[in-house]
Order: C-alpha cells, then structure tokens, then sequence
C-alpha cells in the first residue's frame, strides 16, 4: 500500500508546483523519507521518485533537504538496485541547488560517479 501511495504521489506531483507544494504541507515528505530508508526495494525506488519529483519544486525542495532526505538518498544511490540507483541520482540532481553541500558531505559524489 505504501509503495502504491509513493506511486500516486509522483504521478501527483508532475501536475503543477501547486500541487507539490500541497503534497508537502500534507505531511508526506517524513513518511517518503522512512519508506525510501526501510521500504522494499520497490517501495523505496518509489519514494525516491516521488521526493525526486517534489523537489523540482524550489520551496519544496529546501523542506525535503531540512527533513533530512539527503543521506537516504545517499544510501539509496550507493547500495539500491540498479534502477533504484538512478532514481536517487536525480532526486539527488533535484535537491543539488540547495542542498549541494549536504549531498556532498554525505557521500554522494563516488557513488554517482559509478554510474
């Protein structure tokens, strides 16, 4: 159910950033953040995509790096699935022109090399 929640909330956010900003103040970025941390391997592709998407939004995007989605994403790009990998590359390009010292200070510079 949450995988399909995370799925719903990407297609969701592609309609405008009025939209994704009302998807932020309804409080999904924490639960996003715990299922791209401990969801299954689909579940956490979703999420990504979902904060991915969310972050094309500019105030979204700095709500997302202050609730602490840059080290998840992190991992996710370091040690998901292949597929999993390149959706937290570009949640990670998403969140770059704000967070860009963050993302770096946590890693995400090698494992975005690698792929």
């Amino acid at each position: 159910a949450k995988e399909a929640a995370a799925a719903t909330l990407v297609s969701l956010s592609y309609i405008n950033a009025d939209t994704q900003a009302s998807i932020a103040v309804a409080g999904a970025i924490p639960p996003l953040i715990d299922l791209a941390k401990n969801g299954t391997d689909d579940a956490k592709s979703a999420a990504a995509q979902a904060l991915g998407k969310l972050a094309a939004n500019a105030h979204t995007k700095v709500l997302i790096a202050a609730a602490g989605a840059t080290l998840p994403l992190v991992d996710l790009a370091k040690t998901g699935t292949h597929p999993a990998k390149a959706v937290a590359a570009g949640a990670l390009c998403n969140l770059a022109s704000n967070a860009d010292v963050l993302i770096a200070a946590a890693g995400a510079i090698p494992p975005l090399v690698e792929l």
